[in-house]
C-alpha cells in the first residue's frame, strides 16, 4: 500500500494496529480522549452530493494488483486543528473512476452526522503525489485479503474490508453489493464502510448493539447481523449524540 507521511500530532499515535470486520475480537483500547459529543451545530458539507459510482460491475475475485490514484483534492472539512490528509486508490481495470470514488467518500466524511460532528477531526483529500496520512484502498477480493493478510495478518475470506497501518482497504464486494444486513441505498452502505474504517484509524475499537429498536453503532460490525438494532451507517444521531454500545472483548 503506500502509505503516507506519518503524523506528528494527534492521529498517528493512535494507530495500534490494523483491524478488520474478519476479527470479532477487540483491538487494545484506543488511547485517544473519549468521543465528545456537542450540540447541533452547522456543519461542513460539499455544495452538490456527487453520483455515486456505478453499483452495476462484475467483481471478479482477483485483479490486477496495480492501482491509480485520483488527482482530486478538496478543502478541509471540520473543526480539527489538523486535517487527516488521505488519498483514494482504486485497483485498475475494474470499471470505477478513482476521482468520482474520491469525491463519494469526501461526500461521506464531510457529512453532519460523520466524525467531523466531534470537533477534534478534520480531513482533506488529496491527489496523487501529495504528501498524506492514509490510504483509502477499493480492490478486488484477492487483492484486498492480500493487502489486509501483509497489513495486519488477517484473513479476510474475500469478503471484509480492513484498517491496517497507513490506510484502508475496502473489498470491492461490499463497495459494489453492500450487505444483506444493511436495507438502505448503496451510498449508505459506502458510507458505513467509510466511517467504520475511519473510526479504527482514529483509534475507536468495536462495539456492538446497545439494545433492540437502538441504531447499531458505526464501529459494530453491522455485516455480522444486527442483534436486534436498526442498522445506521453515521457515528452520530440526528441531535449530534455519538452512538455507540458496550465494547466487544
Amino acid at each position: 500500500m503506500l502509505v503516507g507521511a506519518g503524523m506528528a500530532g494527534s492521529v498517528a499515535y493512535l494507530l495500534d494496529g490494523g483491524r478488520s470486520d474478519a476479527s470479532s475480537g477487540a483491538a487494545p483500547e484506543a488511547r485517544s480522549a473519549a468521543p465528545v459529543a456537542p450540540g447541533p451545530r452547522p456543519a461542513p458539507v460539499p455544495s452538490q452530493s456527487p453520483t455515486p459510482s456505478p453499483a452495476g460491475i462484475d467483481v471478479p475475485s482477483k485483479g490486477s494488483g496495480t492501482f491509480v490514484t485520483a488527482q482530486a483534492g478538496g478543502a478541509k472539512v471540520g473543526d480539527g486543528p489538523r486535517p487527516i490528509r488521505y488519498a483514494v486508490r482504486v485497483e485498475t481495470g475494474l470499471g470505477i473512476s478513482p476521482a468520482q470514488a474520491a469525491d463519494e467518500i469526501a461526500d461521506i466524511l464531510a457529512a453532519p452526522r460523520g466524525w467531523t460532528r466531534n470537533p477534534a477531526y478534520s480531513f482533506r483529500l488529496v491527489g496523487a503525489g501529495q504528501p498524506h496520512d492514509l490510504t483509502v484502498t477499493i480492490a478486488t477480493p484477492g487483492t484486498a485479503d492480500a493487502l489486509c493478510w501483509e497489513g495486519i495478518r488477517q484473513d479476510t475470506r474475500g469478503e471484509y474490508n480492513c484498517e491496517v497501518p497507513g490506510g484502508v482497504v475496502v473489498n470491492l464486494r461490499r463497495w459494489v453489493e453492500g450487505s444483506p444486513t444493511f436495507d438502505g441505498p448503496i451510498h449508505d452502505y459506502r458510507a458505513l464502510i467509510v466511517n467504520h474504517e475511519m473510526g479504527h484509524f482514529l483509534g475507536y475499537t468495536h462495539t456492538t448493539c446497545a439494545g433492540p429498536g437502538r441504531p447499531a453503532p458505526v464501529m459494530m460490525q453491522q455485516i455480522k447481523g444486527l442483534h436486534g438494532c436498526v442498522a445506521n451507517a453515521w457515528p452520530h444521531d440526528e441531535n449530534g449524540r455519538f452512538v455507540t454500545g458496550p465494547r466487544v472483548r
